[in-house]
């Protein structure tokens, strides 16, 4: 059986490197399991190594690439002692301390651990349509927030018919000269007033009954290929690029029946805390965070995971 370390962290997107930081600064010796690279739910260094410049995130004027800061931010962890280790967590059981966590296919428990905290992340669904993964980053995003800036005064497309998808497309329309909405059905799943938003909006063109086929370019999105899902007559739709906001997926499979969720499946962590129901087990970054998905907001929280884990641990000593 392996030793038992103060802390474990799983992933390693901003909350997950950040909460090594914090918790190496503060000589608690953690290990962090950063997934492997073949994966897609648990892809090191998270989202941010799917995209390409970042240009929110503070300290950067010039903004950086998504795989750079995350390679900082990785480097950084390991320069304050944490044991960065690339593979896949396939089981875990917090029903006693110290926890166990497996790695690959271990029988025995690879790790024994005081406190873990979980940074698992989420993904985008998208669409699984030819161009789609070559251009990501490229003119297809599933973040307005982080790349609207991009396309002052140009048409693109937003995917999706629910309150992301309308809350993408009214905040693109600061920089878009149109947004081009496309939906599936002839009906919006969003709320009545985020609707009515995008109705009274001028630059949204809510395009009914379509779908993207397929991404069209060669260094950027110069079109789409869409079809009418009622005539099932397609035609070219220029645009220089395409948002995919049809919702995201929490990578939580590996705590179902452990940690309380979710409807959605998103962690449930304390209001204003990352504390889960299980004493020693913490949730920070996009794992529980629904709403507002940010690198930025995902470190703050790996930061209060880190403290949240530290504390939990004096306490247990008093």
């Amino acid at each position: 059986m392996s030793e038992t370390k103060e802390v474990v962290i799983i992933g390693s997107g901003p909350a997950g490197l950040t909460a090594a930081i914090y918790t190496a600064r503060a000589s608690l010796n953690p290990v962090i399991i950063e997934g492997e690279p073949s994966s897609t739910s648990d892809q090191p260094g998270g989202q941010l190594m799917l995209t390409t410049e970042v240009e929110n995130f503070p300290g950067f004027p010039e903004g950086i690439m998504g795989p750079e800061l995350m390679q900082n931010m990785r480097a950084q962890a390991a320069r304050f002692g944490t044991d960065i280790v690339t593979a896949k967590v396939s089981k875990v059981d917090f029903s006693e301390r110290p926890f166990k966590i497996w790695v690959g296919r271990d029988e025995e428990p690879t790790y024994l651990a005081e406190t873990v905290i979980v940074s698992t992340g989420a993904q985008s669904l998208m669409l699984d349509i030819p161009g789609e993964s070559r251009l990501m980053g490229y003119g297809v995003s599933t973040c307005a927030t982080c790349d609207g800036f991009f396309f002052r005064d140009q048409e693109i497309a937003v995917v999706g018919g629910g309150d992301s998808a309308l809350e993408e497309a009214n905040f693109l329309t600061k920089f878009a000269s149109k947004v081009h909405l496309l939906v599936r059905r002839d009906e919006l799943r969003a709320s009545q007033i985020m609707q009515d938003r995008a109705m009274a909006n001028p630059k949204i063109e809510i395009v009914w009954n379509t779908s993207p086929l397929e991404v069209h370019g060669e260094q950027t999105v110069s079109h789409l290929t869409v079809v009418d899902n009622i005539t099932k007559e397609e035609r070219e739709l220029k645009v220089s690029g395409m948002f995919v906001a049809i919702g995201h997926k929490p990578n939580t499979a590996l705590f179902e029946g452990q940690l309380d969720m979710k409807p959605n499946g998103y962690l449930v962590a304390e209001p204003g805390t990352t504390i889960t129901n299980v004493p020693g087990v913490f949730a920070s970054g996009d794992v529980q965070d629904d709403y507002y998905r940010q690198a930025i907001t995902a470190a703050g929280s790996g930061c209060q995971a880190a403290l949240d884990a530290e504390r939990w641990l004096e306490a247990q000593q008093d």
